[in-house]
Formats: structure tokens, sequence, C-alpha cells
């Protein structure tokens, strides 16, 4: 189980990043000084909505791939203008989040 704090932690960065923008699991975890646990970073968004409403649709791997079975993760990313390549992600050179909070 994770901590509350760990939770919170990511979940403020992820209420940072600004529309049309994306920041990913990794980026998450380096900014909150747990740059290994970028995995604990997704697990702690499965949780999110226990605390309240944040924009984890703007979260990627470090690839841009979208959460895998959450098809209006992309529906919510083109709403904002975010860029997709030929292979269905997210343009990461246009759209990558600076990490400025």
């Amino acid at each position: 189980m994770l901590s509350d704090d760990f939770i919170e932690q990511v979940l403020v960065v992820v209420d940072s990043i600004p529309d049309g923008k994306v920041a990913t699991y990794g980026m998450i975890a380096k900014l909150i000084g747990r740059e290994k646990n970028a995995r604990l970073v997704g697990k702690a968004l499965s949780y999110a909505n226990n605390y309240g409403e944040y924009p984890c649709h703007r979260v990627v791997n470090s690839s841009g791939r979208l959460v895998v079975g959450w098809y209006k993760q992309k529906e919510l990313l083109v709403n904002e203008n975010v860029t997709f390549n030929k292979s269905g992600n997210v343009n990461l050179k246009e759209n990558l989040w600076d990490g400025d909070i």
C-alpha cells in the first residue's frame, strides 16, 4: 500500500501540469525526489479519485504512450490541443511540460 504522503506529493505535481502539456511518470518521480519510483507514480495515480479531481490524463509514459484501456485519455488530450505522432503516442517534443512548479 502506498502512503498518503507519497500519493499527495504525486498529486501536487500532477495538479501543476498546465493544459496542453504532459508529464511522464519518471519526470514526476524525479520532481518529488523519488526518481527510481516511476512505476509507483503510476500506482499512486490509480488512487487519485479518492483524493479529488486531478488532471491525471496529462501523465504518459516515457515514450508518450497513453494508459492502455483508458480511451477517454486521448479525447481529453486532443481537447487541450495536445498533438500525437504517427504511432499514436503524444508528441513529447511539442507537448512535454518543463516541470516548472
